[in-house]
């Protein structure tokens, strides 16, 4: 086997010029496949756990056709007053039913409007959310998302608000103790103090939501009592959507889990992971050409040492290893500089501090660091190396030596 490996790397390093692009080739496309994961990993898995943090895994509210959404999206400009039987009966009956369940951690009720947010001479139109400051802990972690951790505050202020960073940078306010008003469907207007300020780093979200005590939510708009949304949350989030199935038998309410209520964003990032890997698979396909070329010109310029080698007593199995050892090596050694690049190249990234603004926001790159990432880097460059060597490994294999030195005179 040695003589195999002399043979194989003494060919192979003829070619010194193109035996380096091919190095290349595979290393970039495996740095490629390293950062480009990477990247996009890191940003979906942020924006995953980010909405299981702090958005329910499973949210029960009242059944609605696409009219009555069409209705409550205008309700806030026209006036009009939402239906009274936009809410959820017997409630407390229903959220001591479900805390009993082995799989469900806490649940919470609120009650959710749109509204008019005013500072001064700026307004906004937001989504009210009328929370239990008591109970809603147990369906989400929305304290660790308060800049000052005040929201045990709306138990004893009912005059108090906590705004997203972006609705308060929208409308000017810097700091806590300013007063705003809310103009809710019905025509109330009510002025409240603001408490804290909510900053999830989910663009939609800290664009939209205030929170206020359910308590005074009910009172302004005219429905002591009710809610119309009870938020779960579970021990395994990824159960969300099979437990959502359980919830809604015998339940005259739509149920709703977290995968269903962001199955847009989910379809979106499926399709940035296939573009990422379309890009990644033709950078491997380019660089599998230039070593298919390299093997296949060695072949045809050293028909008569192969026949040579042949003749001393050298199988067709050697020469078929001796071309395809060759493409492993250029695999192997490509995958080693590539993934020596990406490490590279994720260090940088992380080292860039940056406001990112989009779909979420955060101070610098999000980056997803696993080994698998350069495993599963390697693998792909070695089976590619692999595949553009086995065509001209197998024409090696199959010269007749006696017609190549017939030829020669």
């Amino acid at each position: 086997m040695n003589h195999v490996l002399f043979l194989a790397l003494k060919l192979l390093l003829e070619r010194k010029r193109q035996t380096v692009i091919s190095f290349l080739g595979v290393s970039i496309g495996v740095s490629a496949f390293v950062v480009m994961s990477s990247l996009m990993l890191g940003f979906q898995s942020y924006f995953i756990q980010q909405v299981i943090d702090l958005e329910p895994h499973i949210r029960i509210k009242p059944k609605e056709s696409a009219e009555d959404r069409l209705r409550q999206d205008f309700s806030v400009v026209l006036g009009a007053k939402p239906k009274e039987e936009e809410k959820i009966l017997g409630w407390r009956d229903l959220m001591q039913s479900i805390d009993k369940h082995p799989e469900v951690v806490g649940s919470a009720p609120r009650l959710v409007s749109r509204g008019i947010v005013q500072y001064g001479t700026k307004e906004k139109p937001v989504n009210l959310l009328g929370i239990d400051p008591t109970r809603e802990p147990k369906a989400s972690v929305i304290e660790r998302f308060l800049v000052y951790k005040n929201l045990k505050s709306l138990e004893n202020r009912r005059d108090g608000v906590i705004l997203g960073v972006l609705v308060a940078k929208s409308l000017g306010i810097k700091g806590l103790g300013g007063k705003v008003v809310i103009t809710t469907p019905n025509g109330t207007s009510s002025t409240f103090r603001v408490i804290d300020i909510f900053d999830s780093g989910i663009t939609n979200l800290d664009d939209t939501r205030v929170y206020m005590h359910i308590n005074t939510l009910q009172s302004i708009l005219g429905k002591e009592g009710q809610v119309n949304e009870i938020v779960i949350k579970l021990k395994d989030p990824e159960r969300a959507e099979r437990l959502a199935k359980v919830f809604a038998a015998g339940l005259n309410y739509e149920v709703e889990s977290w995968q269903r209520a962001y199955r847009n964003f989910l379809s979106i990032f499926k399709i940035q992971n296939i573009i990422t890997y379309l890009i990644v698979f033709a950078i491997l396909l380019v660089s599998a050409f230039g070593i298919f070329n390299i093997i296949m010109m060695t072949v045809l310029e050293k028909k008569r040492d192969i026949a040579i080698l042949m003749a001393m007593g050298y199988s067709r199995r050697d020469i078929l290893l001796i071309f395809l050892v060759q493409g492993v090596f250029v695999g192997l050694v490509g995958a080693v500089l590539g993934s020596i690049i990406g490490y590279g190249l994720q260090e940088y990234l992380a080292s860039v501090k940056l406001d990112v603004e989009g779909l979420i926001r955060t101070q610098g790159f999000v980056l997803y660091r696993s080994f698998s990432l350069y495993i599963y880097g390697g693998i792909f460059s070695v089976l590619f190396a692999v595949l553009a060597s086995l065509y001209p490994s197998y024409r090696a294999s199959r010269l007749n030596p006696v017609d190549i030195f017939r030829s020669a005179s």
